[in-house]
């Protein structure tokens, strides 16, 4: 008997040993947002205030465009993931994006609210902010539920809608990204603490790539950074517990915009089968999928995909 407790005592002293080890070698301490704004937040970034928060944006293009387009970023990443359409667009097109709550430079909202209400209440004021009256708003993952519901909640606010893998229908992923489940996970998160290595985020931006040879160290870079901004890490476990899919989804018949469906095959985190569901539930919605590419297309591939919406747009 007194063997088998040194035996447990023993385990337990490794186990609490180890646990300790991984906390002081991986933890990884908050940036404060003026530490990354030097680098992140470049001409043309600006910031506005919006329910307490200095809200990043970005707003480019012809500024007489009487129908601005808005993108709106998914979980964990930021504006800069629309870099490759931005580019495109903004030749002929007023371009914002901005850095949700919770993402980004924007960091946590001061009383806490990530329902997909309060998401689709900073994108209108945001547009209230910038005087703008009606958009097509363009999202992915949660930054197309946030353009749909925004669309339901404020129908006269969107003219077109443009959906690019995007979540708010329940669905069962083949592969979350690591990062995703340990921020998901209450019990993870307790006992993980701030353990953020790098190698983490990078696997976790690899799982979201078709193709995770694209993934760049200066992508690697950009991701992990905004994602241990002061904030952002709590932000997010909240955000996993408050914008939960379904709420809305039986309201989808009621959008009449016109809606380009986009979606990368490839994507393990959102499968397929909802880009389908979203094209037979919005009546005047094409869908138009891309076999080479996983659950950020736009960032995967953006020239092939942004081709599809300028057809779409024009």
């Amino acid at each position: 008997m007194k063997y088998v407790i040194r035996c447990c005592l023993l385990l337990v002293a490794i186990v609490l040993s180890m646990y300790i080890y991984f906390t002081i070698a991986y933890s990884e301490p908050d940036l404060k947002v003026e530490q990354l704004t030097q680098r992140w937040a470049k001409p043309p970034s600006q910031f506005i205030t919006l329910s307490g928060m200095q809200v990043h944006y970005r707003d480019e293009g012809p500024k007489d465009d009487p129908l601005p387009i808005i993108l709106v970023h998914g979980t964990s990443a930021s504006l800069h993931t629309w870099d490759g359409w931005t580019q495109v667009l903004a030749d002929h097109h007023r371009v914002i994006r901005f850095d949700m709550q919770g993402f980004g430079l924007t960091g946590p909202h001061p009383q806490g609210k990530y329902r997909i209400e309060d998401y689709a209440q900073t994108l209108v004021l945001l547009m209230d902010k910038l005087g703008i009256e009606k958009a097509i708003v363009a999202g992915n993952s949660l930054g197309g539920y946030v353009a749909w519901s925004s669309a339901v909640l404020y129908p006269d606010r969107v003219d077109k809608l443009v959906l690019v893998d995007s979540s708010g229908i329940p669905f069962q992923s083949k592969s979350v990204p690591i990062a995703f489940r340990i921020s998901s996970s209450p019990l993870l998160k307790y006992l993980l603490g701030d353990i953020m290595p790098r190698s983490i985020v990078k696997s976790s931006v690899e799982n979201v790539y078709a193709d995770p040879a694209k993934v760049t160290e200066a992508l690697v870079d950009r991701y992990f950074e905004l994602n241990i901004r002061e904030g952002n890490r709590e932000a997010l476990a909240k955000r996993f517990v408050e914008t939960k899919a379904g709420p809305l989804a039986n309201r989808l018949g009621e959008l009449s915009q016109a809606t380009l469906i986009i979606w990368g095959e490839q994507d393990n985190l959102i499968p397929i089968s909802v880009g389908q569901q979203f094209h037979s539930e919005i009546t005047n919605s094409q869908l138009v999928t891309f076999a080479d590419l996983g659950h950020v297309p736009h960032e995967e591939g953006p020239q092939q995909t942004v081709e599809v919406l300028e057809r779409f747009l024009h």
